[in-house]
């Protein structure tokens, strides 16, 4: 079995020599019971154990600290439909379902054609998934469409729980650092923040991109252009496309829901033709 090499070298004679900066190799590793790793999330492989199930485990050998607040969220959480299930935590990783059918996204980018009925429906479950955790007090923080995964029958499960635990009065009680990527974070002075109404405008990015199959700002990349999507969403130049669901998607991200339960009110009202 292979770990994860950290080497480090000190260099202070010149500060622009990044000589002195600590470098982690991170080399690919298999616990026992996994036999091939097919995924990779944050810094955590998913490694299958068999047809119904998977190991998540750190790439860094014994850095345990994102795994254990995860497996601490879902057990909030408890089982639900569109969440996927957790089978334990052990020495190794956090023991999880297995979704067949991969993430929505890439499933999404491998089709030519996706009916509207089955579109719909994944926003509706999407919406009524975040209603669920928020009830429970678990913000997400970082809602896409690589975090929702499809079981056999292409219904979605809500996956990599590594966001955030309030209290009723709205207190941080768990917090594993997850937030937004560019195109789905709401700006807000702090980075650190996270609230429902966060959660909501990346749900508003993620119906957006089931509805049109391309991402917000398609001609932008999410790394390198980062600070023109923030400039964006800061100055309220919101995609126009016109979907069936481009009401909806604005008011996610023009903060006009204070709750999910209110998406998937309006989910309800949007016709299949």
């Amino acid at each position: 079995m292979t770990s994860a090499i950290a080497d480090r070298t000190e260099n202070t004679e010149n500060p622009n020599d990044l000589s002195h900066v600590d470098y982690i190799e991170v080399r690919p590793y298999y616990p026992p019971g996994v036999s091939e790793i097919i995924g990779r999330g944050g810094q955590c492989y998913i490694g299958a154990i068999d047809e119904f199930t998977v190991l998540k485990y750190p790439s860094i050998l014994d850095d345990f600290a994102s795994i254990k607040i995860e497996a601490q969220l879902l057990e909030v959480l408890g089982s639900h439909p569109r969440i996927i299930a957790s089978k334990g935590l052990t020495e190794h990783g956090l023991v999880l379902q297995r979704a067949p059918n991969g993430s929505l996204n890439d499933y999404i980018a491998s089709q030519s054609f996706i009916p509207f009925d089955r579109k719909l429906l994944w926003c509706k479950q999407a919406a009524e998934v975040v209603t669920y955790i928020h009830g429970k007090f678990v913000l997400h923080c970082d809602i896409n469409t690589r975090n929702f995964l499809l079981d056999k029958d292409l219904d979605l499960l809500l996956a990599d729980f590594q966001g955030m635990l309030k209290s009723a009065d709205g207190n941080v009680l768990l917090d594993g650092l997850s937030r937004e990527g560019s195109k789905a974070y709401q700006p807000r002075v702090h980075g650190d923040y996270a609230s429902v109404e966060t959660d909501i405008f990346a749900l508003g990015s993620a119906i957006y991109l089931i509805m049109t199959g391309h991402e917000v700002f398609p001609e932008l990349n999410s790394w390198d252009n980062d600070e023109e999507i923030s400039s964006r969403f800061e100055g309220g130049l919101f995609p126009n496309d016109d979907h069936p669901c481009s009401h909806i998607t604005e008011k996610c991200w023009k903060q006009q829901y204070r709750r999910a339960a209110d998406v998937v009110s309006d989910l309800s009202l949007v016709q299949v033709t």
